[in-house]
């Protein structure tokens, strides 16, 4: 008899995140790190180990190294299994076709094999560039309740943020009547957040059919599930309550690191009962200095502070010398702010060093926007970086 998982969920992750810039220079979205200690694969990664799903496939492909590297043999979230576990899936070629990964339903497509090893009744696709914690079995119970086809997990949205997601339109019974992809006058503000489970033998059929379609951009919102919706499937929103944001711009991803911050913090991650697991790195405790000043932040191991910071979020093996000042930013792991510079308002990617006098950014009530600098670089002596400026390259000498 062969064995078999109830549930196998699949993680799309291969997104080049445009809209973050210098940060996805190198690395794909979900390697972006988040929060001092973690990065935002962390996230669902938990949630599915939370939930009691052990089978995981990580679809990959703009820029894997960074994130290949971090999930390894996944360890850290427990799912290091002989049967399941998480599993890293690239595009690959094939006897008789070869291609990248063409959309979001291609994607699941192309590692139809990997699901179907796994004999699972139901299918779980999520998105890999998100920040929430979300119990995955009570949709799944929620769905196996409902006898569906499909369910769609939905949040409610700010009407003049709707037209940038797929907004359902649903019945009492939470049944879908309607899908509409990112519509410019949406009948409704409750949207889809990217989280579907199929029973599998349907996305089964209804992927085949897709890969067949000339005409088909191969994406789940904007081909699959209308088709399914179409056809007359069982389709049913998933409501869910919690908090959920998007990072994949340079906004939100702050937003969204602020909101660590806080007492209480719009989102804890310090909760017990659902642990968000990372892979920590090798560092001795957070060390602060005699002189330093340290207001409603948040320190990762092996940070040493002898400046001041304020209202902002530092990783790992960051060091913020005498003399400097951090604010309203989050900076990333291996930084290095020198004695007399500022930073404001402001994104630091990893193993970034701003020299002594330099100006990062502009106090956040002035700012025409957020200054962010992309990993590996330098920012010399006395140089002012404005507000909403967005650097990738090192910028050496004083500016006058």
């Amino acid at each position: 008899m062969q064995r078999k998982k109830e549930c196998v969920a699949m993680l799309l992750a291969g997104g080049q995140g445009s809209r973050l810039y210098a940060l996805t220079n190198n690395i794909a979205k979900p390697a972006v790190p988040f929060g001092a200690k973690y990065r935002i694969i962390d996230f669902p990664l938990s949630n599915c180990i939370n939930s009691g799903i052990d089978t995981v496939g990580v679809l990959t492909q703009y820029q894997p190294l960074v994130l290949n590297e971090y999930i390894g043999n996944g360890q850290p979230w427990d799912l290091d299994r002989n049967f399941g576990g998480v599993h890293v899936l690239s595009p690959y070629q094939k006897k008789a076709k070869s291609a990248w990964y063409e959309g979001t339903a291609n994607a699941i497509y192309q590692n139809l094999n990997f699901i179907k090893m796994y004999n699972p009744e139901y299918v779980l696709i999520l998105s890999g560039d998100h920040i929430y914690k979300m119990d995955y079995s009570k949709m799944l119970k929620a769905h196996i309740e409902k006898e569906a086809d499909c369910t769609i997990a939905a949040i409610e949205v700010p009407l003049k943020e709707a037209s940038r997601f797929g907004i359902l339109n649903t019945r009492e019974d939470n049944s879908i009547y309607e899908f509409e992809e990112k519509p410019k006058q949406p009948k409704s503000t409750l949207a889809s957040m990217g989280i579907y489970i199929f029973t599998a033998e349907k996305m089964y059929k209804y992927l085949e059919a897709d890969d067949e379609n000339p005409n088909s951009s191969k994406d789940f919102g904007k081909d699959v599930l209308p088709a399914m919706l179409n056809a007359g499937e069982r389709m049913f929103a998933y409501r869910f309550e919690g908090y959920w944001k998007d990072v994949g711009t340079i906004s939100s991803l702050l937003e969204a690191n602020m909101d660590l911050l806080g007492e209480p913090p719009a989102f804890d991650v310090a909760d017990s009962d659902w642990k968000i697991h990372s892979r920590n790195p090798l560092a001795p405790p957070e060390y602060l200095g005699p002189n330093a000043v340290v207001k409603n932040s948040m320190l990762a191991l092996g940070s040493e502070i002898y400046g001041s910071v304020e209202n902002s979020v530092i990783s790992s093996n960051v060091v913020i010398e005498e003399g400097a000042v951090v604010k309203d930013s989050v900076i990333m792991s291996g930084s290095v702010i020198r004695s007399g510079a500022s930073v404001s308002y402001s994104i630091i990617d990893e193993n970034v060093i701003v020299e002594d006098g330099a100006q990062i950014g502009e106090a956040k009530e002035e700012a025409k926007g957020i200054s962010v600098l992309g990993r590996n670089i330098t920012v010399g002596k006395g140089v002012k970086i404005k507000g909403g400026d967005i650097i990738d390259k090192s910028i050496e000498g004083e500016v006058k």
